[in-house]
């Protein structure tokens, strides 16, 4: 199993940076950050850095999306620093929650990610793709270039297409049950659209809290650190309820029936430990969609997503223990899994 690290890029730069060189020293193959211009820095002149200051390791967003860039623009960005540091990025993508609704636009719909996704590809590896009627390539990017893209998805017409066109598919939740049912889904339609579902990289990303021991303090203050993450969930879970309703085959239950006491979303806490507006996410939750207690906790629930056909697991590691956590999975966690 590949393991990630997700940042945001909060300034310094410099830290962002550091935090990617540890991750890489620790054995983790990806460094990931979101994506929105009016929250944080800018990542991609943040990944030139990293990659500047690294050996290995591959850069991307999780995730971009195709509102907020221009879509030749995102694929020469990508294009460049695979020109300068060898093919050592990866395009997330997705319809933009944050980075849309804090400049006053809704999130992209299928139909834009999927002609993004399209184009960006194509541009990225030197191919020719067409740019709203007018064909158009990059002269300058080398034979061998290669650019994968993965798409965020939850929902059930999001999931068909990650399956039927990405290749990678981003869940951000390590619920075991969500991930077998959703995982399904992607390969059922990889296969249904005649592709080698194996050849669809599957990427789960959620908070990994590291504890001393299992006491009950210290499972409260790791969840604490990561309740935040069910409220960034919630996001996208009350996009669905609204179009699919509360009970609904097309969406699990055991996905929606949190978010009933949720009251609204404040962008300014958005993915930060303390958010004010998470506090309607039981424990449980938190418990279902991180990973938290003990290293061994960690081992044994990675253990089980890749039995369900995870190939990377990325850690938010937005809490008061980055280093720690990025150190016990480099130390412990890592060569236990990948033994």
């Amino acid at each position: 199993m590949d393991f990630g690290l997700v940042l945001q890029t909060d300034p310094p730069a410099s830290r962002v940076v550091s935090l990617m060189k540890r991750a890489e020293r620790n054995g983790f193959s990806h460094g990931w950050t979101f994506d929105s211009a009016v929250l944080w820095q800018e990542p991609f002149v943040i990944y030139s850095q990293i990659l500047a200051n690294t050996t290995g390791l591959r850069v991307g967003p999780m995730v971009t999306n195709p509102g907020t860039r221009t879509w030749e623009v995102t694929a020469s960005t990508f294009a460049t620093l695979n020109d300068m540091f060898g093919n050592r990025t990866v395009c997330g993508i997705g319809r933009g929650d944050s980075a849309m609704r804090v400049a006053g636009r809704k999130p992209n719909t299928l139909a834009r990610i999927s002609e993004a996704m399209k184009v960006i590809r194509a541009l990225g590896r030197g191919e020719e793709a067409d740019l709203g009627g007018t064909k158009i390539r990059f002269p300058w990017v080398a034979p061998g270039a290669e650019l994968p893209v993965w798409m965020a998805a939850y929902g059930p017409k999001a999931l068909k297409m990650a399956g039927e066109e990405a290749d990678g598919f981003i869940l951000q939740l390590a619920d075991l049950y969500l991930t077998e049912h959703m995982v399904k889904a992607v390969k059922d339609a990889a296969t249904a659209a005649g592709r080698d579902p194996s050849e669809v990289t599957v990427c789960v990303a959620a908070p990994a809290y590291v504890t001393a021991d299992d006491s009950p303090g210290a499972l409260a203050h790791a969840r604490e650190q990561c309740r935040w993450f069910g409220g960034m969930v919630g996001n996208h879970v009350a996009d669905l309820v609204a179009k699919y309703g509360e009970h609904s085959v097309e969406v699990p239950d055991e996905l929606t029936e949190y978010i009933k006491a949720r009251q609204g979303y404040d962008y300014a806490h958005h993915g930060r430990s303390g958010n004010p507006d998470t506090r309607f996410v039981p424990d449980e939750i938190v418990d279902r969609f991180c990973l938290i207690g003990p290293a061994e906790k960690h081992i044994e629930k990675l253990n089980a997503l890749r039995e369900l056909g995870v190939d990377q697991f990325a850690v938010y590691d937005m809490h008061d223990a980055q280093e720690a956590v990025i150190d016990a999975y480099g130390s412990r966690v890592i060569p236990a899994v990948n033994a």
